[in-house]
């Protein structure tokens, strides 16, 4: 664990803030990064106050439908950081991004120009947004050019390569994340709370499940696992692993799972369709997720607990969040906001302030390994044990 991590600052001690103990971060590392709304102070004010003199520089790796559709026009919102490079294998899109986000022609790169990033100190963060196997190689290359790095969910297509690029970034003395989102989403953050905190008592049953219909106008690569790494758990169930784990505040002991059959449609040649997975915890408590590419779901995330229960639905999505309690008037009436921008500003501070991410590497490890478990667990048959995953947490703690 490098030694800018073994630090975690709280919120509320935001104006004199102190270190607290390895064990302290890698616990919040394995509830989830806990319910602090970010962008404000413990009283809800805006943290206008620390607006830095020049926004640090955020260039994106990859142009494909996130980076247009959600990361760009989020840059337009922060407060902390800026759009000011990308990298794009097509003249095209470099040429179009241009001229609609007035980037400089020195700040657009393609991936054979990547690593002359190093001499442009206009760029302070690269945000790679590439298909899952191409992590590795560019968050290793961006901590190589000396700049903090965003990376994409999954982390990796494997457990290894996220050793690899966490070492990477480790070296390079950098700042890493991990496009976790909703971690800085307040329906989130809600349900963060009131399962750790056992507002409802202690939650026996959690229920998560999140999928879309995979069809001729969805992205080809998703489909090909050599550059997914896998079908919809590795894209939309992470959502549904995430969700249970920063909710229940544990790492499962075990996890058994079943593939969904082919549809018949000639998309899931080379990864599964969906997938039915449990994670059993330590306290007895079980989780039953499904993801899929072959039927919609609204995205769910409940808890069933020994007083009561809470639940989002939809639980995932970019805007339109909407929760429900057995509690009060049974709504969670909470705001929408942009999940993106608040989580890229979180970042920038982090970069900033020199602390500790919320949402660091080895979160992202965590889940590559859980994520590998849950296939072992389903192309077996049989249950598999993540006693490696709650050990490295536990030997981590020890430190």
């Amino acid at each position: 664990m490098r030694t800018h991590l073994s630090f975690l600052f709280h919120m509320t001690d935001l104006l004199n803030p102190t270190p607290s103990s390895r064990r302290d971060f890698m616990r919040t590392l394995s509830l989830g990064a806990g319910a602090t709304l970010v962008g404000t102070s413990a009283l809800g004010a805006p943290l206008d106050w620390l607006a830095p003199e020049r926004k640090l520089g955020v260039a994106l790796v990859g142009l494909g439908n996130y980076s247009g559709g959600q990361l760009a026009p989020a840059l337009q919102q922060t407060k902390f950081c800026q759009l000011a490079g990308v990298v794009t294998g097509s003249p095209e899109k470099a040429a179009k991004w241009q001229q609609q986000y007035n980037i400089p022609a020195k700040n657009c790169y393609d991936y054979k120009t990547f690593d002359r990033m190093i001499d442009n100190p206009a760029i302070d963060i690269v945000y790679v947004v590439l298909p899952n196997a191409m992590h590795a190689e560019y968050v290793v290359r961006a901590a190589q050019a000396g700049k903090n790095v965003i990376c994409e969910k999954p982390l990796a297509t494997s457990a290894a390569d996220a050793r690899h690029m966490i070492a990477a970034v480790e070296k390079a003395g950098k700042k890493f994340s991990v496009g976790y989102r909703l971690h800085f989403e307040p329906h989130n953050q809600e349900m963060m709370r009131l399962g750790q905190s056992q507002a409802y008592g202690k939650i026996n049953h959690l229920v998560a499940d999140n999928g879309f219909k995979f069809g001729s106008g969805s992205t080809p690569w998703r489909v090909d696992k050599k550059l997914s790494g896998g079908g919809p758990l590795m894209d939309m169930g992470i959502y549904c692993l995430q969700g249970c784990l920063y909710t229940k505040g544990q790492v499962p002991v075990s996890v058994t799972a079943s593939f969904t059959p082919e549809t018949g449609t000639g998309y899931f040649k080379e990864v599964e369709a969906g997938v039915n997975w449990q994670l059993h915890f330590a306290d007895g408590s079980v989780a039953d997720c499904r993801t899929s590419y072959a039927q919609n779901m609204q995205g769910k995330l409940r808890a069933e607990a020994a007083n009561g229960w809470f639940e989002l639905e939809p639980a995932y999505a970019y805007g339109g969040l909407a929760g429900k309690t057995s509690k009060n008037d049974g709504k969670l009436d909470l705001p929408n906001l942009n999940q993106q921008a608040a989580q890229m500003d979180d970042f920038a501070q982090c970069v900033l302030q020199n602390k500790p991410t919320r949402v660091p590497g080895e979160m992202g490890l965590r889940d590559v390994q859980l994520l590998e478990a849950i296939y072992r667990a389903a192309e077996t048959g049989k249950s598999v044990s993540t006693k490696d995953v709650v050990q490295l947490i536990d030997r981590t703690n020890a430190k």
